[in-house]
């Protein structure tokens, strides 16, 4: 049986309600009987870092919830998870069928996302996949500062290198200054070589503001891109790295500001509950208009 020929392609940006702002992503509402080379070749040729792909129905745990299984993709490869194309394909849904409760069936597990609607505008809260933290090997650690050309001594030493995963594995770098954040012009192929010697989905660049305000950056080589403008996948991950370090209280709700280096500018709200090791990253978005 031959695959539906020109999916159709959604365009949304999310974590902003402005189109020049946020992250924008592809979505694909109906990918049922596409194969992983024309979802790569739909991803590549949008151009985005990343696109969903909703291939079916699933079953959803929460009662009420609708579920769907999706896959996302960069221009180059399949991740296992997408924070700004979840929010993306939640608020695509919303539009379709009205807010509510959906759970996505991804690779790295359900990722429960509602939608609700404040002042007129959609927003979409996703519910990330038990998180972890870990340790980053000196080695390793050295040679990103060298791919980055970050000397050692612009780290913040408060907020010191970890691994973080809440869906995809980010490595956490805190600048210490906004200053060393806006300047960042890396060696593509040696931090690419690097991330996927350590299955890292992006670098997780950090600069704290305040208790509980960050201004955040996040190259992703891996996938072909330069720099992702808003990354919830990485917010989650910041999120679970802040709460198991002691950086933060148990329950507590930052604000990141991420993409303003790149004028896409974009807020991610994460919230952290006590006794819920899960992370919440919450934001709006709006479709972009189709090319003509």
């Amino acid at each position: 049986m031959s695959e539906p020929s020109a999916p159709r392609v959604l365009r949304y940006t999310a974590f902003s309600a402005d189109p020049e702002g946020g992250n924008p992503a592809g979505v694909v509402l109906d990918a049922a009987g596409l194969g992983e080379a024309t979802m790569l070749a739909v991803a590549a040729e949008l151009g985005y870092s990343e696109t969903a792909f909703l291939t079916c129905p699933a079953p959803a745990a929460a009662p009420g919830a609708r579920g769907f299984a999706v896959r996302y993709f960069s221009p180059r490869a399949e991740v296992p998870f997408c924070g700004h194309a979840t929010v993306a394909a939640a608020l695509a849904l919303a539009e379709r069928d009205g807010p509510g409760e959906l759970e996505f069936a991804t690779a790295a597990g359900p990722v429960p996302v509602g939608v609700v609607r404040e002042g007129g505008a959609l927003r979409a809260t996703l519910t990330s996949v038990e998180p972890a933290v870990e340790d980053v090997d000196p080695a390793d650690l050295a040679e990103a500062m060298a791919a980055l050309d970050w000397p050692a001594a612009d780290l913040d030493p408060a907020l010191p290198p970890r691994i973080a995963y809440a869906g995809a594995r980010h490595l956490v770098l805190a600048a210490g200054s906004r200053e060393r954040l806006a300047a960042l012009d890396y060696d593509f192929a040696r931090l690419e070589a690097l991330m996927h010697r350590l299955d890292l989905t992006t670098v997780q660049l950090v600069w704290r503001a305040s208790g509980t305000v960050f201004h955040v950056r996040d190259p992703f080589p891996v996938g072909g891109v330069v720099e992702d403008p808003a990354t919830g996948a990485a917010a989650a991950a910041l999120g679970a790295y802040l709460r198991t370090l002691g950086l933060v209280p148990e329950a507590v709700e930052l604000t990141l500001y991420q993409g303003e280096d790149m004028g896409r500018p974009g807020t991610l709200t994460v919230t952290l509950r006590a006794g819920d090791a899960r992370v919440r990253v919450t934001g709006t978005g709006t479709r972009l208009p189709d090319p003509a």
